[in-house]
């Protein structure tokens, strides 16, 4: 059986090697609050109060992973989304708390967005029924110069509003070393729902956001919007979900020859832990085999739930 184990191990780092992956490649989600909690849709995924947060971020850079992104989940939710911008907010005494212990030997990453912080669970701000997107602008340049003030490296809107890195480029003044990974081609999809169970109560977890997402069939709308992201003066661009939209990770990369991140969703890392504990795949082969299929359709960074797991390859 050792031999059997150590077997499977060279293999899944020869897989590594030939997708090209390095542990400098990989970054790792962690959710923040005020209280701590199990994930129950996501096994072997936590909410970690902020006064732990720099006990689990050594657990990231021991295993060589330098780079993290940081959700936050708030105490209390209003129609404006206020308290994402708040400098007591949860993300900001994380990422002072992550700098103040750990400084350059970690680069943490933001999410900009508003959606776990009103009440309708929209990306954007609601009003008279409607996404209303200059309103939401307003609010991302507001929160994105609010981590970059608590020492974020990287703000990364995932809005999906029209502008939202020219706004955000502009708010962020004098940060002039805040890089902005904009989630330019956020597709409209089902596979967030474990992050959503997080985030929000779980008879919330589904939300119509076709109208600002991008729709599966139109690989054009994909390429318009990472274009549009380039010309604002995003550093890189990102793509989500990620196993299905391979195709245009290399679509990407070859038109725009443009550093791109992809995110390995939720809902792709519970579908593996799901089928594993019914005995229908093998985990560690599928997580490994994700991964480099990833890397190997042209991605430079990849956020993932299973990079922690991934990283004794590597």
């Amino acid at each position: 059986m050792q031999q059997l184990e150590r077997d499977d191990e060279e293999r899944y780092r020869d897989i590594f090697a030939a997708a090209g992956l390095r542990k400098s490649h990989l970054i790792f989600p962690v959710f923040v609050s005020d209280k701590p909690g199990k994930i129950e849709s996501m096994p072997g995924m936590t909410v970690t109060p902020v006064e732990k947060i720099t006990e689990h971020v050594q657990t990231i850079i021991g295993s060589g992973i330098p780079s993290l992104i940081v959700f936050g989940i708030p105490k209390s939710r209003d129609r404006s989304g206020s308290s994402a911008s708040n400098r007591k907010g949860v993300v900001q005494r994380a990422v002072r708390a992550i700098k103040s212990s750990y400084g350059s030997s970690v680069n943490v990453l933001t999410d900009v967005c508003v959606c776990q912080y009103n009440p309708s669970g929209h990306c954007g701000i609601v009003s008279s029924n409607r996404v209303d997107n200059d309103a939401t602008l307003r609010v991302l340049a507001e929160i994105a110069a609010s981590h970059a003030e608590a020492g974020a490296d990287v703000v990364a809107p995932s809005s999906m509003m029209d502008g939202q890195v020219r706004a955000i480029k502009g708010a962020l003044g004098g940060f002039t070393k805040t890089m902005i990974f904009s989630y330019s081609a956020k597709h409209a999809s089902s596979l967030y729902a474990p992050f959503r169970s997080v985030a929000f109560a779980k008879k919330r977890s589904r939300f119509d956001k076709s109208s600002y997402q991008v729709p599966y069939a139109n690989p054009r709308q994909v390429l318009l919007e990472i274009e549009t992201d380039i010309n604002e003066g995003a550093d890189m661009v990102m793509i989500k979900p990620a196993l299905a939209y391979l195709d245009l990770v290399r679509m990407v990369k070859d038109k725009f020859s443009y550093p791109v991140a992809v995110q390995n969703v939720s809902g792709e890392y519970a579908m593996i832990k799901a089928a594993a504990m019914r005995g229908l795949v093998d985990e560690e082969e599928w997580k490994v085999c994700s991964i480099a299929s990833i890397k190997r359709a042209g991605a430079d960074r990849i956020i993932s739930y299973f990079a922690l797991d991934v990283s004794k390859y590597l």
